[in-house]
């Protein structure tokens, strides 16, 4: 399986969008499909930090829930039915996967006529200090300025 972004956010990002019944990937999605990619560096990066897909599915539960309780909202995440997703309609590329895809495109080394590879892409996702993906590491207990710092190291090495 081809390992570019477009495999990353076209392909398995989608099928997290999806799963979940959202009409848009949004960086959480990103963040799920990496993990899964099991055979790129940035899956064993995430894997060797304790984030792997059903890490990061608990971690993104944990942080719905405490979003929610910030509104007096009390929810268990697993009470609740799966999401029905919507047949016949593709989730479009979210804002947060836009800004995701900017990051990654401004992290150093700058990419040559090459694809954006998953270390990029997990570089522009770990760029980002607020939203659901940076709650939900900071709820998983995951140190994302020394993750940051890996994934930034290993695509300064030339891993894509």
């Amino acid at each position: 399986m081809s390992t570019d972004v477009r495999s990353i956010l076209v392909r398995a990002a989608r099928v997290e969008a999806r799963r979940d019944g959202s009409r848009t990937i949004e960086a959480e999605h990103v963040l799920l499909a990496l993990a899964g990619e099991h055979d790129t560096a940035a899956a064993q990066l995430l894997a060797d930090a304790g984030l792997t897909e059903d890490a990061i599915r608990s971690a993104l539960n944990r942080e719905w829930e405490q979003s929610l309780a910030v509104a007096g909202i009390e929810v268990r995440a697993g009470s609740l039915p799966q999401a029905t997703p919507e047949q016949g309609r593709d989730p479009q590329i979210g804002e947060s996967t836009k800004l995701v895809l900017h990051r990654a495109m401004d992290a150093a080394p700058k990419p040559g006529a090459g694809r954006i590879g998953p270390m990029r892409v997990l570089v522009g996702l770990l760029a980002t200090e607020r939203g659901r993906v940076a709650r939900a590491l900071d709820v998983a207990g995951v140190d994302r300025a020394a993750l940051r710092a890996r994934a930034t190291e290993a695509l300064a090495a030339g891993t894509r």
